[in-house]
């Protein structure tokens, strides 16, 4: 009966522990004896200061915090203005620290605050490359590292989307006036991106401050949209690569009805609407005038073609390998994926459609 009590209770404690609202810290900073260290919390824009700390002889300091269930948060360690450590912590874990004054530190215990210091030393080595660009007045290297770095941005961003660590990714500066996301067109990451957040921290006050971000940046995008690059067509024409690299204008589709649908091959879901929605739709109506005409917006390119010959998908396939770059996007106002318009007797509808029931019967409507 005893041993059965004290398993209960071990049952007890180790349950309590998993509910824990608190998080814990334990940081040894090199050559750091009795000193005082900073930790700060990042609310938004803005840094709070939680406490001082001081390490003991051997320069170990322990401090905990608590921290909501499914709220985590953006902890920093300071040296007086010297930021030693940046964390992002979730309740129950226990980070631990190794770090010296010079802000080189390493972290284990915390996957949220691992994969913040690879974004944060990606960051890092990004703006020593553009320094030594910029110092050098080599406009065409600055130029070429920008690139390289917000492709591998593009990457984590799309790669990572249930990860509080994209919001510091998107929100990156090469200077005050300078993001690293610069382009109208990155609207539809940032909304995305949230979107993605949301359903697993709806509660956090990163995710709402990014949803505001979202919704401004979108509708700077919308001010941006030119529609009057239609010419003499009836909606904005767009002249992309196929599969094979050859060029199909939107124009030349020779179809009464064109379904315009803007897509990502990344995203499994959208995989299946191609072969659950799409294809019946077009079996259907293709021998009566319908085509499809399917923008992915994906910059790994290698990777929408094999989706693409996989799945045996019959209409026109293109990409331009910009990703949310793509100027497709903009003459569209596109902001979220998957995206669908319709073109009927060379003419952009105004349709409403929001499910494949809706559209087959627009699309039925119009091929009469």
């Amino acid at each position: 009966m005893k041993s059965y009590r004290i398993a209960l209770m071990a049952f007890v404690a180790l349950a309590l522990s998993a509910c824990s609202k608190k998080a814990e810290v334990v940081c040894t900073v090199a050559e750091a004896p009795e000193s005082e260290f900073i930790v700060k919390l990042l609310d938004v824009n803005t840094y709070n200061v939680l406490d001082t700390v001081k390490s003991n002889a051997s320069g170990v300091f322990r401090y905990s915090l608590e921290i909501e269930k499914n709220q985590p948060e953006f902890v920093y360690l300071f040296d007086g203005e010297k930021q030693i450590a940046a964390l992002l912590l979730e309740a129950g874990e226990k980070a631990v620290v190794v770090a010296d004054r010079d802000g080189n530190y390493s972290v284990s215990g915390s996957e949220g605050s691992a994969k913040l210091k690879e974004v944060n030393d990606r960051f890092a080595s990004f703006m020593a490359n553009m320094r030594k660009a910029v110092d050098a007045s080599d406009s065409k290297a600055a130029s070429a590292e920008y690139v390289r770095y917000y492709r591998e941005c593009v990457k984590y961003v799309v790669s990572n989307p249930y990860s509080l660590t994209v919001i510091p990714v998107l929100f990156q500066q090469i200077n005050e006036d300078s993001p690293v996301f610069a382009q109208p067109t990155d609207a539809l990451y940032f909304r995305n991106v949230c979107d993605s957040l949301k359903t697993r921290y709806p509660d956090s006050k990163y995710v709402k401050s990014l949803d505001n971000e979202a919704t401004r940046r979108s509708k700077l995008l919308a001010l941006n949209t030119n529609f009057n690059a239609a010419g003499e067509t009836g909606f904005p024409d767009l002249n992309i690569a196929d599969v094979n690299g050859n060029k199909v204008a939107l124009s030349s589709v020779d179809a009464k009805v064109i379904m315009l649908y803007f897509w990502t091959a990344a995203d499994a879901e959208q995989k299946i609407i191609n072969v659950e929605s799409l294809l019946p739709l077009y079996k259907e109506f293709h021998p009566r005038g319908f085509e499809i005409y399917s923008v992915c917006v994906d910059i790994d390119k290698a990777e929408w073609v094999t989706c693409v010959k996989n799945q045996q998908l019959p209409w026109i396939n293109v990409n331009d390998g910009l990703g949310a770059t793509s100027r497709a996007l903009a003459l569209y106002n596109v902001v979220a994926l998957p995206s669908t318009f319709l073109i009927a007797d060379g003419e952009l509808t105004g349709i409403s459609a929001t499910s494949e029931a809706e559209f087959r019967r627009e699309i039925s409507r119009l091929l009469k």
